[in-house]
């Protein structure tokens, strides 16, 4: 059952002490729904393993007989439900199964000196107890690591039953042996669980923390701080942070901590920051890349209004006179990378552009004309779109004062049409979010969520 709740960590899965632009919560609901996923993962592997040969001597009075069980294959496996709980003395997990039995089947050989024999055998383990404690931390770069620190086996008894050849012969001093088998199955019980554990380990630590999201940004996602862990849920702190590819340049703000509110009647919570969209914001703006320059022919057909300095004469009478009948540019550049903020129940975003315009000689020469300053923002409430202003100022110009209002509106549906790009974040692979519920609070923005492990494509 362990691998499946790392695995509900995983699929959301720098410097200690930085504060984390996102915080990913697993509840106990969520623990206890990794724990049913598992349980049936768990059985099913039982049912396909193979257990290490056991071999040993017993003394029958008459001379030592040397045994060895080979092949040793579960057929069948009673497995209760299982406990785990969160264990906050060992940042991680505990995890208890009691009354578990097991049947299995497998070869046995014997040698009485000279004399070999062979054939096979069943065997029934009652009354198994198994209860396992891992710890979760945290990798010098940010990986999430886990750690085997206790694992207790108990088989409450063990029937064997030999067939074939001589077995008759020793089936009556199955007693002289029987502890010895139940010393090794609880042993191999125990390094199977850490073997289990190592694994996953080495799963974790390949695990990339940092992916390029697209050909300009990328996501550092390590862990900030060891896991945070009380009697009710497991907090993971990420850095959360994009980056452009090109620059990886830091930007000029931090990230600020905030608190994820309780929600224990879903299995997992995120928590995002306005830092993570700006740093996006940022990544952008670095990379120069929130700016185009828009002519003409990118303007919609369905405009009444051309990008010429005879359509825009009807708000500046005086540019058809001093450039008539010439085609116009517009560059449009972020003054500021343009900044996300979150407020209870609403989100803000707030830009500054500078729009240049130029008329386009003939000979392909651009003659300045005017340059307008633009601050928008935007305010969303529960992702619907709330209220939008704008405020366009004539911030210089080559052809005298003119009112900037009567050519806003077309303007800027070409300048929003054009920036309005955006990108696809990673989908979850092993799992899909279900009944989730979005809430912005002050400076993050909060998806609680229940979850469904996809069964059809499970981890190795």
């Amino acid at each position: 059952m362990l691998p499946a709740v790392i695995a509900l960590l995983m699929l959301l899965s720098c410097t200690s002490g930085q504060k984390p632009a996102i915080q990913v919560i697993l509840t106990n609901k969520g623990l206890q729904y990794g724990k049913h996923t598992g349980t049936g993962l768990v059985q099913e592997k039982l049912e396909n393993i193979t257990l290490p040969d056991i071999s040993g001597e017993i003394n029958i009075k008459i001379g030592k007989v040397h045994y060895t069980l080979s092949g040793i294959a579960v057929k069948q496996c009673d497995l209760p439900e299982p406990s785990v709980q969160f264990f906050q003395d060992a940042t991680g997990f505990k995890t208890s199964s009691s009354g578990l039995n097991v049947a299995l089947a497998g070869e046995w050989r014997t040698r009485f000196g000279a004399i070999h024999d062979g054939g096979s055998f069943d065997m029934v383990m009652f009354g198994v107890d198994v209860t396992s404690v891992v710890e979760l931390g945290k990798a010098p770069d940010g990986h999430l690591s886990i750690t085997s620190i206790s694992c207790d086996a108990l088989v409450g008894d063990v029937n064997i039953h030999f067939h074939g050849g001589a077995s008759f012969i020793f089936q009556p001093f199955v007693h002289y042996f029987k502890g010895r088998i139940r010393n090794e199955i609880e042993s191999g019980i125990c390094s199977a669980v850490h073997g289990s554990v190592d694994k996953l380990e080495r799963h974790l630590q390949a695990m990339n923390v940092s992916f390029d999201v697209n050909e300009v940004l990328s996501l550092d996602l390590p862990l900030t701080d060891i896991p945070l862990i009380d009697a009710s849920r497991l907090n993971l702190g990420l850095k959360g942070e994009f980056y452009s590819i090109r620059s990886h340049k830091e930007p000029p703000f931090k990230a600020q901590p905030f608190t994820m509110p309780e929600q224990p009647d879903y299995m997992l919570a995120v928590g995002l920051s306005d830092f993570t969209l700006n740093s996006a914001s940022y990544g952008y703006y670095s990379d120069g890349l929130l700016q185009i320059v828009i002519n003409d022919s990118m303007i919609p057909s369905i405009s009444p209004i051309r990008l010429n300095t005879t359509s825009m004469g009807v708000f500046i009478p005086q540019l058809p006179k001093k450039f008539p009948g010439l085609l116009m540019s517009l560059q449009v550049y972020a003054r500021e990378a343009p900044m996300f903020s979150f407020q209870p129940g609403a989100a803000k975003l707030s830009s500054q552009v500078d729009v240049k315009a130029f008329a386009i000689e003939p000979n392909g020469t651009q003659v300045p004309l005017f340059k307008l300053s633009v601050l928008s923002n935007y305010s969303l409430k529960n992702v619907f779109l709330l209220s939008f202003s704008f405020t366009v100022t004539l911030a210089a110009s080559e052809v005298g004062d003119f009112k900037v209002n009567a050519m806003c509106s077309e303007m800027y549906f070409c300048v929003s049409d054009k920036l309005g790009k955006g990108w696809i974040l990673p989908r979850m692979k092993h799992a899909q979010l279900v009944n989730s519920v979005l809430k912005m609070e002050e400076g993050f923005l909060a998806v609680s969520s229940d979850v469904e492990v996809l069964l059809t494509d499970r981890f190795n």
